[in-house]
């Protein structure tokens, strides 16, 4: 980077001015870009990307900063990175914008983005401004629109009529994985409602056991959002049971993954919508009340998801056959059995399974225990809970006496061969509907012809553009119906008329393959360039919001296999490693509009700069955990930029003058701040390359600050160049702007991210190992060995990580862990079981 002309600021740190005056020398800067090739090795680090909703608010900083941070530290390191920014330009807010200002959509939009992209500049994000994209251009989109048709044909995409999730706030269809709780992912408080209509669907169930088995590729992705995948995905091994219904040739088939129960059940359960009610309740008395009670049942069946909803059914009048005991057991319909799981109908076991336990419960249903623990006797009448786990099998005739495994596989068996039952998979996730009544997003590239059906676009008419004259009205039809000119078209088999399909394509289709894109965003021939992906991917950091664990992180690893079998790449994986940072909270929630708590990054840059509001959302907490936010609590980091201002130009300033004559060897002051400068090296680099402790990282520069003032008049020059220069090298991830205006004051020309990231000296940064005492219930466990000066984090950490205390602790509650820095950690356990066990 060339010098920027102009004198150097010295004296008091005035932010504004440093600022200002490196945002324009880095206005064009071309250091940021990235290409494949060369002798370095490569590195991808990604925030996911923003919706341009009008300005950045604090949550996006503290994600922009952490990557940011990391990014800069990686090409310090020597490696070519790509660190690219976009935009998600589709989806209901700008829509919803347009209506109630009057606006059209892709100004609001464009408007936004501009404005975004100023703060992102003014913070100083290195980010590589020549891969951005944004979704809502046709050079974009007609690529979802490509995908679309490569789905088609390969039956990935198809259309049918289903009883959909409907948000009466939003005007349109939602995916299963953006209902949460039974409510809108965007309105939490409005629940979902059930509609029967024709939707568009990509088959992510065919994609349902890679999407399982490739997890155990992900052993960098946080545990918690594996989880979440793993539960949402949810594949139940099990079997298919047939119960005859009594008085009909008509049998419910019922889907269990407990077998070894079936004694106990006590009734059948069917889904409200599930087909065969209509038959079973031909020639029932009062079906007509019936049926209007099932409808209340489905009314309010997305709220029956989750799992602490009140369960509620109907009687249906009809009974059915145990196969395994002949025993007539009544069939209802229940809310909480959905006609997407296995076959819409359940056998309930209320002994041992805690919804048909509850259901049981308000109904006075029986409680039949036919599976004892080893470990108590259990006795149906006196259960306040189901029993889940595995045991041995009481009162289930000749099964009696094995364990749960045992008849789990004897009764499969003689299921099928009594004809009546068979061994069964079955999958929580369902397929990804795609289809929105709404106007601001991916025209979908199918046409209706009275006489082809339904016909796709051909590939060299694409993009299907979105018109713009359009009626904006979210009235729960997509506008793009009233559009005659965009509606009425020709079929290209059959040359007749035809219609184009009006709804519009699910914005999570945009985010799901951006981050391949970015290799090469104006690539012209396919939706990316094959040789960019191969040298760049996978993604090597990718951040975001644990938020996104279902919605927008299974469909990528979605796109990405489909992407695979295309040949468009060569990966099962988009990103190696995943990072989850904590949430920014306010008076007790998290920031937001609605909740009236939100602090505007600008009126921060304002008062106290971007590198000091960047180093607060930093240090403030670990980046994993959410942050309460503390006005208060800025000024911090601002004194501590000023104080290393201050020292490092004041070196500068006598560095310019004549030199005096240096000790030949370095005095006992000058070895004491070297040791605190190249622990701190070691220590930040460390975490760099590991876990993430920024907020202790910038605690040590804190510290090693302080150091330098304790010896600033006892120093030698050389001491004080080695500490200038290695703290401005240090603080410019965290702090780039004031970093850089630094070095500049020292003498140096480049941008501090071409210059090479400290190392240390292993002698001097040896830290002293101490002896920690550990505690259980306030008794001594053990003893730990651990560098001094750890923090009560990484104190507790080790303690717990301990053998000998991990043995002792056995599963129990750890109530609260009380740390006394380089002596004691102290683990409280629950008070039930205060006696811990003695290890061996």
């Amino acid at each position: 980077m060339a010098e920027r002309k102009g004198k150097s600021l010295t004296g008091t740190y005035e932010h504004k001015s440093v600022e200002e005056k490196w945002m324009q020398a880095w206005k064009d800067r071309n250091d940021t870009i990235a290409s494949p090739g060369g002798s370095r090795p490569k590195y991808y680090v990604l925030e996911m990307l923003p919706y341009p909703s009008g300005r950045l608010h604090m949550g996006h900083i503290r994600n922009y900063s952490i990557g940011d941070a990391l990014a800069r530290y990686k090409r310090m390191r020597g490696f070519n990175v790509l660190h690219p920014m976009g935009w998600d330009a589709y989806g209901l807010p700008a829509e919803n914008a347009a209506i109630k200002n009057n606006v059209h959509p892709q100004k609001w939009t464009f408007d936004n983005i501009a404005y975004m992209k100023r703060q992102f500049q003014r913070f100083g994000f290195s980010y590589d401004w020549s891969k951005e994209l944004t979704t809502c251009l046709p050079e974009y989109y007609r690529w979802n629109q490509w995908f679309f048709l490569k789905m088609l044909e390969r039956d990935l995409a198809y259309r049918k009529n289903s009883r959909v999730n409907w948000c009466p706030a939003c005007q349109t269809v939602l995916a299963n994985e953006q209902v949460v709780e039974g409510c809108c992912w965007r309105h939490e408080e409005i629940p979902v409602e059930q509609k029967e209509l024709e939707q568009w669907y990509f088959r992510i169930t065919s994609y349902a056991d890679q999407l399982l088995q490739d997890m155990d590729k992900l052993t960098s992705w946080p545990e918690r959002v594996l989880a979440m995948q793993r539960n949402w995905i949810g594949k139940s091994v099990g079997a298919q049971i047939q119960f005859p219904v009594t008085g009909m040739e008509k049998a419910v088939t019922i889907f269990t993954t407990r077998l070894d129960t079936i004694y106990g059940a006590t009734s059948v359960l069917v889904a409200p919508d599930h087909p065969l009610i209509p038959k079973l309740l031909e020639g029932v008395a009062g079906s007509a009340n019936i049926l209007r009670d099932i409808g209340r049942l489905q009314s309010g069946r997305p709220g029956a998801q989750s799992g602490d909803a009140e369960k509620e059914g109907v009687f249906l009048g009809r009974f059915a056959s145990n196969p395994f005991t002949g025993d007539q057991v009544p069939i209802w319909a229940a809310n909480f059995v959905l006609m997407e799981y296995g076959t819409g109908a359940v056998m309930s076991v209320p002994a041992h399974d805690q919804r048909d336990f509850e259901f049981s419960q308000k109904y006075r249903l029986p409680v039949r225990l036919v599976v004892q623990s080893p470990d108590t006797t259990l006795d149906a009448k006196k259960l306040e809970a189901a029993y889940t786990d595995y045991g041995v099998l009481v009162d289930s005739g000749p099964y009696s006496g094995l364990s749960s495994q045992e008849a789990l596989r004897k009764m499969g068996e003689d299921a099928r061969q009594r004809g009546f039952g068979r061994s069964d998979i079955t999958y929580r996730i369902k397929d990804w509907g795609i289809s929105r009544q709404r106007y601001w997003g991916t025209p979908i590239p199918v046409l209706y012809c009275a006489k082809c059906g339904i016909v796709p676009v051909p590939y060299e008419q694409l993009p299907v553009l979105l018109p713009q004259n359009v009626q904006i009205t979210g009235l729960g039809h997509s506008p793009l119906r009233d559009v005659p000119e965009f509606l009425q078209t020709t079929c290209p088999r059959c040359n007749g008329p035809a219609e184009r399909e009006t709804d519009t394509m699910d914005t999570f289709v945009d985010s799901s393959w951006y981050f391949f894109r970015y290799t090469d965003p104006s690539y012209a021939k396919l939706p990316v360039d094959p040789e960019a992906v191969k040298y760049w991917f996978p993604i090597d950091q990718y951040i975001g919001g644990v938020e996104h664990a279902i919605l927008h992180l299974i469909y990528a690893r979605f796109f990405a296999k489909v992407m695979r079998d295309l040949a468009l790449t060569q990966i099962d994986e988009p990103a190696a490693r995943l990072f989850t940072q904590g949430m920014v909270i306010k008076d007790g929630a998290k920031m937001s509009k609605s909740k009236g708590n939100l602090v505007d990054p600008d009126d921060m840059v304002e008062q106290y700069g971007s590198d000091t509001t960047r180093l607060y959302v930093l240090f403030a907490a670990p980046p994993e955990k959410d942050l309460e936010w503390n006005d208060a609590g800025v000024e911090g980091p601002y004194k501590f930029l000023s104080r290393a201002y201050r020292f490092v130009n004041r070196y500068a300033q006598q560095a310019a003058s004549p030199a005096t004559t240096a000790s030949a060897e370095p005095s006992s002051e000058d070895r004491k701040v070297l040791r605190k400068l190249h622990q701190t090296i070691r220590r930040i680099t460390s975490d760099f390359e590991g876990r993430w402790h920024f907020n202790t990282d910038i605690a040590a520069l804190m510290e090693l600050v302080n150091a330098l003032y304790n010896q600033e008049g006892q120093l030698s020059r050389a001491a004080q160049r080695e500490c200038s220069e290695t703290l401005v090298k240090l603080l410019s991830p965290f702090a780039p702007y004031v970093a850089q205006e630094l070095w500049q004051q020292l003498g140096h020309s480049e941008n501090l991210t071409d210059v090479d990231w400290p190392s240390f000296d292993p002698a001097l940064a040896k830290e002293e190992e101490i002896e920690v005492i550990v505690q259980v219930n306030g008794r001594l466990r053990s003893k730990i060995l651990a560098r001094e000066n750890l923090t009560a984090d990484e104190l507790k950490e080790i303690a717990l990580s301990d053998p000998r205390i991990a043995y002792i602790i056995n599963r129990q509650e750890v109530l609260k862990t009380i740390v006394v820095p380089n002596k004691l950690v102290n683990i409280v356990l629950s008070e039930h079981r205060k006696t811990a066990p003695t290890a061996p």
